[in-house]
């Protein structure tokens, strides 16, 4: 099973978690796929994540997590103990979000949100301050990430799997090109479907 955790004003329509979903789909493993729409508080999205990943064995179970998402994917694998799939995580999400308190829009909907102050506070519960078992990680992190720094991720999950791409992103507008290797990280067979 795979669970995507979306960044801070995603959602399950954004680019990368629609290619990864189609491609589940045409692997004939769409049902081994999902990707919620996280709350705005950090304590709620976590506990919705907790309540999808509980019956699922570690094993079983990697998580993907973009920029807040990949925050929280750290927070839950260490808890959890599974795999996770880290794409360009925030790393230090309560001091990178603090000046984002106020209404916000979600990216694919224009609909509105309040974050609020004390979602920071949540968020620095949440820190986790080095991995273990790095090899349960694979980071992908993007040279040209314009929101966070890709140095920070690497040296976050030092010891992990790494893939810097020189250049690209913050969204990884390239992902495509990764999709698969994502995949396989995740334990699916991509050529079962070709």
């Amino acid at each position: 099973m795979i669970l995507y955790l979306h960044g801070f004003r995603s959602s399950p329509l954004s680019y990368k978690t629609s290619l990864l979903a189609a491609r589940m789909q045409a692997l004939g493993r769409g049902a081994e796929y999902i990707c919620p729409q996280l709350p705005a508080s950090p304590r709620e999205a976590i506990a919705l994540a907790l309540s999808i990943a509980q019956d699922i064995p570690p094993a079983g179970l990697t998580l993907i997590g973009s920029s807040l998402g990949g925050f929280y994917a750290a927070w839950l694998a260490e808890r959890l103990g599974c795999r996770a799939v880290m794409l360009n995580p925030a790393v230090h999400a309560a001091r990178d979000l603090a000046s984002q308190v106020g209404v916000k829009t979600q990216y694919h909907s224009n609909e509105a949100f309040e974050f609020k102050r004390e979602y920071i506070d949540e968020l620095a519960a949440l820190a986790v301050p080095a991995i273990t078992q790095a090899e349960r990680y694979f980071l992908i992190a993007a040279t040209g990430d314009e929101l966070l720094d890709w140095r920070e991720m690497v040296a976050q999950f030092a010891g992990a799997r790494q893939r810097v791409i020189e250049g690209s992103d913050h969204g990884i507008s390239d992902f495509a090109d990764y999709a698969d290797e994502v995949l396989a990280f995740c334990g699916v067979d991509v050529g079962a479907g070709q």
